[in-house]
């Protein structure tokens, strides 16, 4: 026996193993507790969309205290097709309707197009669109116009009441994922019964997760969104993290060690790299934090709860599991006693075909992932809004007959809210219509109590215009003081702007303590720089791949998307966040076998070829099943959904081939014994954690293969 007592990690999963129904059991337990607590304690899913530091918050805020605006509104579009003028009777019996909606503090006259075939009524409501009585609840909308859609007249509903609602999530994508990935999880290890393991695994963290954010919901506002996030991500790695330790389980059977004793050797090694690939992603998400949005903080917390209660799932889960499994985890050839094939696998045979001229691959790697970036120079980012959604969404429907019928730009206004005392409102107004890239500006409203003059006017273009932007900001600087620009479409500008600046906050924070833990793990200076490096090149390679898919509309016809559009500011920092934690989780799977080598052989390159070919198979069977995952997110109505499921597909493409199969074993046999180089004075400074676990020799009588 060694003298080394054993790692937490090694009794934790030989613990598991060795009382399977004892682990089953806390688990059910803590399931129920945990959802009981959800059903007793939790609360619904809510959006708060104030962002203080926005400058168009400042009016909306002047606006809801005197009581004119600043909440929740929706238009309401009545079109005759056939042209003829539309009745008076009819749009005046539709507005009593609206009036005696919940809420509803006052509905604008009709606004009648030239030929008079469309009349926008507005509706405003008396409480913010994140009310849990409005939020996506367009049914007494819906009740009130079917009236006037039976006398045969088309009404549309749009506005940002109505845009809440948005597409349905059908649940699409974690179906696909499931399905495919118990494909491709038979076929990368060969038994049934290993394949549905990791399913079961991570579906069981899901259902932790999915109480533990109905948990966090009481606490603060957690975006009906952040559930979706939280299972795409949590299922991805929840299958990952099992899969590695399955995988590595099964090596030590073929070994020949008990199930007990294989199950905590798999923990003690790969599950220590679950364990720091999972701090990696915590690291990411936290990264959401700084990006200054309620919204955001509420997607991280949500899906961090999803990854720690995956990653507990899968380190005790998978050994109580796999001792159950016994030997129906190992493939049928092993079971029947047939010889294994003993050809080097072919993840290993290109690491040493890269490692022999590694120089021209890195190149041609590196020319690939820049040429896929290069769109994104192009990049610009606007909040979704209802010109995206599919052809027959009443939004989109209503977003063109306002389009068509009163020009783009009575899509997007923008209002201004000026004091009265100051005596500048005309001069507003004079500013206003001078403007050549304003078509329209309405006369002066005084609110009720004398202190405010409301201007409303219309852009030339509609609000995703790349001009829009550059419009708020000039009319910022040519009103007098006292002038506020607010309304939704400024408002939406000032949020693009703020999250294209905190944009690199996250990245340095994320990348800078991401560096900083692979340091530490794995006692290095240029392996975590350049792990960072590779990770910002193809998550860069997948924002390009977004900007040529749906800013210029390169085959975007294929996601059911009709036109081109930019990509909705949420989307940039929160696939970052996500994807450099997924890449991290690879590399640290790698990194760690290849380690783990170098320093029992002491040689660099064939090291590499080793580690890869010991984790290709695992990496790229996992990178399949999160591809997978993500195309099925990709497959929705939603088109925020669909960016952000394509582009972490396509990085995540991108990252299990050009970058693991090709710049890693490139770069690494090209650095030698440098890539481990790690000054002394660093070496004292950093604390000490090893990837590497030491493993306990096991018992004389544990050394038969049991077949439990």
């Amino acid at each position: 026996m060694s003298t080394q007592s054993p790692s937490f990690l090694y009794r934790l999963g030989r613990s598991s193993a060795a009382h399977p129904w004892r682990v089953l059991g806390a688990w059910v337990l803590v399931l129920a507790t945990v959802s009981t607590l959800s059903w007793a304690f939790g609360a619904p899913m809510r959006d708060d969309w104030d962002v203080p530091g926005a400058r168009a918050q400042q009016g909306i805020d002047t606006l809801r205290e005197h009581g004119v605006g600043g909440y929740a509104s929706a238009r309401v579009i009545v079109h005759d097709g056939s042209g003829e003028p539309l009745a008076t009777a009819e749009v005046g019996r539709l507005t009593d309707r609206l009036l005696d909606l919940e809420h509803v503090a006052s509905v604008s006259p009709p606004r009648l197009s030239e030929d008079g075939d469309t009349a926008i009524l507005t509706v405003e409501y008396d409480q913010p669109v994140t009310h849990p009585d409005l939020m996506a609840n367009t049914e007494p909308l819906e009740g009130a116009i079917a009236p006037t859609i039976d006398t045969g007249l088309q009404v549309e509903l749009g506005g940002d009441l109505p845009d809440t609602a948005g597409e349905p999530i059908g649940g699409t994508g974690e179906i696909v994922g499931v399905v495919f990935a118990l494909l491709i999880l038979v076929i990368a290890l060969g038994s049934a019964v290993g394949a549905g393991l990791p399913i079961g695994i991570a579906i069981a963290g899901l259902a932790g997760g999915s109480a533990g954010i109905g948990l966090l919901a009481a606490t603060m506002a957690v975006s009906p969104s952040a559930p979706m996030v939280a299972s795409m991500v949590g299922l991805g790695v929840g299958i990952d993290y099992a899969l590695l330790l399955v995988t590595r389980h099964v090596e030590n059977l073929r070994l020949g060690l008990s199930p007990i004793e294989a199950a905590a050797r798999a923990v003690a090694t790969s599950g220590r790299s679950v364990v720091l690939a999972a701090v990696t992603v915590l690291v990411s998400l936290m990264g959401l934090r700084l990006a200054g949005l309620t919204t955001y903080d509420a997607f991280g917390l949500a899906t961090a709860i999803a990854v720690v209660f995956v990653a507990t799932a899968a380190l005790t889960l998978v050994p109580a599991l796999c001792r159950l499994g016994g030997r129906k985890l190992l493939p049928r050839r092993v079971r029947r006693g047939r010889p294994e094939r003993t050809t080097q696998p072919l993840t290993g045979r290109w690491a040493a075909r890269v490692g022999r001229t590694p120089l021209p691959w890195a190149l041609a790697s590196l020319g690939v992932l820049l040429v896929l970036a290069a769109p994104v120079l192009d990049m610009h980012t606007w909040p979704s809004d209802a010109s995206n959604q599919p052809a027959d969404n009443t939004t989109r429907q209503a977003y063109d007959i306002v389009a068509e019928e009163y020009g783009p730009g009575t899509n997007g206004p923008v209002t201004v809210v000026v004091p009265t005392a100051d005596g500048v409102t005309d001069e507003v107004v004079s500013t206003l219509a001078s403007d050549d890239r304003i078509a329209a500006v309405a006369p002066a409203v005084v609110t009720p109590d004398g202190e405010l003059a409301i201007v409303t006017a219309e852009p030339t273009f509609g609000p995703t215009d790349q001009r829009t932007s550059a419009l708020v900001s000039d009319l910022r600087q040519a009103l007098p003081d006292g002038a506020e620009v607010t309304g939704w479409t400024p408002f939406f500008s000032d949020i693009s702007e703020m999250l294209q600046q905190r944009l690199w906050v996250v990245i340095a924070f994320v990348v800078g303590v991401s560096v900083l833990l692979l340091g530490v793990m794995f006692r290095s200076v240029l392996v975590p720089l350049k792990a960072a490096a590779m990770n910002l090149l193809s998550i860069s390679a997948a924002y390009g791949v977004l900007v040529a898919v749906f800013q210029w509309g390169w085959g975007s016809d294929l996601l059911g998307v009709d036109r081109s559009m930019p990509l909705s500011s949420w989307m940039p920092i929160l696939m970052f966040a996500i994807l450099f934690g997924l890449s991290m989780d690879y590399e640290v799977f790698l990194l760690s076998r290849i380690r783990e080598d170098y320093l029992r052989t002491g040689d660099p390159r064939g090291s590499v070829v080793r580690g890869l070919s010991a984790t290709g198979r695992v990496i790229t069977s996992a990178a399949a099943i999160m591809m997978v995952v993500f195309l099925g997110f990709a497959s929705e109505g939603d088109v925020v959904v669909k960016q952000l499921g394509l582009g972490m597909a396509v990085a995540i493409l991108l990252d299990a081939t050009l970058v693991r199969m090709v710049l890693v074993p490139a770069t690494m046999s090209l650095l030698g014994h440098w890539n481990w180089w790690l000054p002394a004075w660093l070496d004292r400074l950093l604390p000490t954690v090893r990837v590497e676990a030491e493993l306990e020799e096991e018992p004389a009588d544990e050394r038969e293969l049991v077949g439990v």
